[in-house]
């Protein structure tokens, strides 16, 4: 066997920024699949969940975080490749913008392939991946919701999860989890404001309608 046959696949960062040098000025989701899909639903939606997390104008996750959702559903039922839609292939954004807003994340993410590696592999078992793609899809629908601000913590806890299954670390996914908790305390704890406020507004109104 050649050296080229056991030589390891290059690392997720160094093709971070070949997407964002190579081809045309705009990159699209098919170009991600492509240099990603062979390394499995993980890998994808790693990167998606990583554009995610890029600023943003309000409603521009509705549109960037809608393949999670369909990543999501796909690990429920246990697909082995990645599938997307050919309107969703089609979409894309500038590799100026890209490379912008990788250039924030890369140095996390080396230093996050340097600290992760196969271990615990009962959080990334058949069983475990049918959870985190149904807690990714509820998070995903969050996320496509333009509501400024509120892609943050969900796209942050789909990374963890996304790098957990593409490195097998069960350290990553046990932090997804973690992450995952906070997200749903902070819609708990966003709707309770919500509802406090619609209430006073409600009572406010009637009484001004009472005393008119």
């Amino acid at each position: 066997m050649s050296p080229a046959d056991v030589r390891q696949p290059r690392a997720f960062s160094t093709v971070l920024e070949e997407l964002g040098t190579a081809g045309g000025p705009t990159l699209h989701v098919a170009d991600m699949v492509q240099a990603f899909g062979h390394r499995g639903l993980g890998a994808v939606m790693l990167l998606i969940a990583l554009i995610n997390l890029f600023p943003w104008p309000p409603g521009g996750t509705t549109f960037v975080g809608f393949p999670l959702l369909l990543i999501s559903l796909q690990l429920v039922v246990a697909r082995q490749g990645v599938w997307l839609p050919r309107g969703i292939l089609q979409v894309g954004l500038s590799r100026e913008g890209y490379r912008k807003g990788l250039s924030r994340f890369l140095p996390a993410i080396r230093f996050a392939e340097r600290l992760t590696r196969p271990r615990w592999g009962f959080l990334s078992n058949a069983g475990a991946k049918v959870l985190i793609g149904l807690v990714s899809f509820v998070l995903s629908c969050v996320l496509v919701l333009p509501v400024p601000g509120g892609n943050l913590l969900p796209a942050a806890t789909m990374s963890l999860f996304a790098l957990g299954l593409m490195q097998r670390d069960g350290v990553a996914i046990l932090l997804g989890w973690l992450a995952a908790a906070a997200s749903f305390g902070a819609l708990v704890l966003a709707w309770s404001v919500i509802k406090a406020a619609f209430l006073h507004a409600w009572n406010y109104g009637t009484q001004l309608i009472g005393t008119g």
